[in-house]
């Protein structure tokens, strides 16, 4: 009996020979591009089936971009050039799996009632765990713990250090309950994934409470109550936690100690994230357009209808989403309009809050990314510190010109 894994190779060699028919049909024109001050800088097609299988998860980081399928395989891909770097499948097709999470140098998947470690930049599979319960969310790391939002409201803190530990002994996943640290438990399940500051870990409940605890003995910091549900998933910008919730409000709240920095009215209910780039916080209520404002007051910039959301943003423009499926370039200092790309036919958008780069996907795996023309080098958002050093090239130095008067005795012709 063939295992996935093993059909991988044979699978990615069929995509190869039918993607660049496939491409030519799908990709924006280079015309297209340069009405608008685009390129393309890659495509590519991730690893999967597309006859029983359709793009989950498009998970977008500095380095690598990931595509993850309904049925368990992830594709890995290097950010800026578009190479292929791996393909893996992770437990049963026919599990569930939730977007993975990357640290320097691992991806955390969950997928069933299983966490898998995948080295990032090789694909190597590190480690297996069994979860102690049902996962609603994707997992949340920091440097010592992966924190798990269970659907009967429990939040789990692992141990990395065990779990390595464990590891190495081969006793995962049979002992995976030694690796737990702690367990929260909150009135109704976990409505988003957690969100890890390196303290403390942060997360939502259904029941409309948001909870901070300290990372090491789950010690309870501040709670935060609404009259309704939270509605989207948390946004955190270094310091600052921004949520959503039912009674149409968008709330700025301190990291450190639950204060209300500001509130702001949409109006309408919001089901996506808050978006932080920079000084500006995007949101997009239900039909609600675009809301740009302040991360320091919450002061509205400017609104924007029609759009549902935030694809992009480079420090002049803003890529979102209209109702129409269309590609909308914003000014970003007014929310006027530039243009409009009709692609539709990338039905799969993952906003990326992370860089400049633009990065559109069809169900089927078909993948490309764009970019600001002559924009050789992306702007990190999120992570600044992280991004590559660029060599700086002086020009070289004309020689110097001899001197017609010959240098008198214990004096130089250098200037």
């Amino acid at each position: 009996m063939f295992s996935m894994r093993s059909l991988l190779p044979a699978m990615a060699c069929l995509l190869l020979a039918t993607s660049s028919t496939y491409a030519q049909r799908k990709l924006p024109s280079p015309r297209m591009l340069t009405q608008h001050g685009l390129e393309q800088a890659w495509w590519n097609q991730a690893t999967l089936d597309p006859s029983s299988e359709k793009v989950r998860h498009l998970v977008i980081s500095e380095d690598i971009i990931f595509v993850q399928s309904t049925g368990g395989v992830v594709t890995a891909f290097d950010a800026e050039s578009g190479k292929k770097l791996w393909a893996i499948q992770l437990g049963r097709r026919d599990q569930p799996n939730q977007a993975l999470v990357v640290n320097n140098e691992v991806a955390f998947v969950v997928v069933g009632t299983s966490l898998y470690a995948i080295e990032k930049r090789t694909g190597k599979s590190l480690w297996q765990i069994k979860l102690p319960g049902a996962p609603a969310t994707s997992p949340a790391v920091d440097k010592f713990r992966v924190y798990l939002g269970m659907r009967d409201g429990s939040v789990y803190a692992l141990n990395l250090k065990k779990i390595n530990e464990l590891y190495e002994k081969r006793l995962l996943p049979q002992y995976s309950h030694l690796t737990v640290v702690w367990r929260y438990k909150a009135p109704l399940g976990i409505s988003s994934q957690p969100i890890a500051t390196g303290a403390s870990v942060n997360f939502a409940s259904r029941s409309g409470s948001l909870y901070a605890v300290d990372g090491p003995d789950r010690k309870l910091r501040f709670q935060f109550e609404t009259n309704k549900p939270i509605s989207a998933p948390l946004a955190f910008d270094g310091k600052y936690l921004y949520m959503a919730a039912q009674d149409f409000n968008l709330y700025c709240i301190d990291g450190r100690n639950g204060a209300v920095r500001w509130q702001f009215s949409t109006g309408l209910p919001t089901f996506r994230s808050a978006r932080v780039i920079g000084d500006d916080v995007f949101v997009m209520p239900a039909r609600g357009g675009m809301h740009c404002l302040t991360t320091l007051s919450g002061r509205e910039r400017w609104w924007r209808p029609k759009i549902v959301d935030l694809l992009a943003v480079t420090p002049t423009t803003v890529f979102a989403s209209d109702l129409g499926g269309n590609v909308v370039l914003l000014s970003r200092n007014n929310g006027s309009v530039r243009g409009a790309l009709p692609l539709r036919q990338y039905d799969f958008r993952q906003p990326n809050d992370r860089t400049d780069r633009l990065y559109l996907a069809t169900t089927s795996g078909l993948i490309v990314c764009l970019r600001e023309k002559g924009r050789e080098f992306p702007i990190y958002h999120a992570n600044p510190e992280n991004r590559p050093i660029i060599p700086e090239f002086t020009p070289d130095e004309e020689p110097a010109v001899p001197s017609d008067t010959p240098p008198q005795p214990g004096t130089s012709n250098k200037q």
